[in-house]
C-alpha cells in the first residue's frame, strides 16, 4: 500500500461509497447517502483532513447524462455530505484511454495537486477495485467498503477492507504507518 506520510485528505468515490450508487444518475432527487456516510465525513474533517470526491462519469461518454447533470448531482451530494475540498471527475469512457478514469491516478493526482499535498498523504476509500488500484498508481493509501457489486476478487486483493464507511475512516485515522497484510474492520458497537 502506497503512503508513508501523514495523512493530510480523504478522497471517496461518489457512487457506492458515498452515495447509494444510481447507475449513470443525472437527477439529484435520486441522490441518497450512504448509511453512515455523514458521519464518516464528518469525522475526516473533525480529524482536520481535507476531503474530496473522484468519481467516473462514463455515462457522459455515453450520451447518457451531461456534465451539468453531473455537476447537479456533486452539488446535491455536496448539500447533503459536504461541502468537500475538491472534486474530480471522469467523464471519459474505457475506451477513451484518459489517464483520469480509474484505476489510472489522474484523478487523484489533480486533486492533490488542488490540495497543494502529494499522493502519499492521501487515502483513497471505495468500492471497487479500480478505486483501489487508482490509488496504488498514485502512492495514495486504499481501503475497500465493499457492497454488492464488489467482485470477491478485488476482496481478496484488497490490502485494507473495512466493513463499512465509518470503520474505514476509523482505521485510517488509526494508522500511523502502512501496515503489512490485510486488516479487517470490526461492525459497529
Amino acid at each position: 500500500m502506497g503512503g508513508t506520510g501523514t495523512l493530510k485528505a480523504v478522497l471517496f468515490d461518489r457512487d457506492g461509497t458515498l452515495v447509494i450508487d444510481v447507475p449513470y444518475n443525472g437527477d439529484p432527487r435520486l441522490v441518497r447517502p450512504m448509511e453512515g456516510a455523514r458521519s464518516a465525513v464528518a469525522r475526516v474533517r473533525r480529524a482536520g483532513l481535507a476531503t474530496g470526491v473522484v468519481s467516473n462519469q462514463s455515462g457522459v461518454a455515453r450520451g447518457l447524462l451531461t456534465l451539468q447533470q453531473v455537476h447537479a448531482v456533486n452539488q446535491r451530494v455536496d448539500e447533503l455530505l459536504g461541502p468537500f475540498d475538491v472534486w474530480e471527475i471522469c467523464p471519459h469512457g474505457s475506451w477513451d484511454g484518459c489517464a483520469c478514469r480509474k484505476p489510472a491516478p489522474g484523478m487523484i493526482h489533480r486533486a492533490c495537486e488542488a490540495l497543494g499535498i502529494e499522493p502519499s498523504e492521501t487515502a483513497v476509500i471505495g468500492d471497487i477495485g479500480a478505486d483501489l488500484g487508482a490509488a496504488n498508481a498514485a502512492g495514495a493509501r486504499a481501503i475497500l467498503v465493499p457492497t454488492e457489486v464488489t467482485r470477491k476478487e478485488e476482496i481478496e486483493a484488497a490490502e485494507l477492507v473495512a466493513n463499512d464507511l465509518w470503520h474505514a475512516v476509523e482505521m485510517l485515522l488509526s494508522l500511523q504507518q502502512p501496515s503489512s497484510g490485510k486488516a479487517q474492520s470490526g461492525a459497529p458497537v
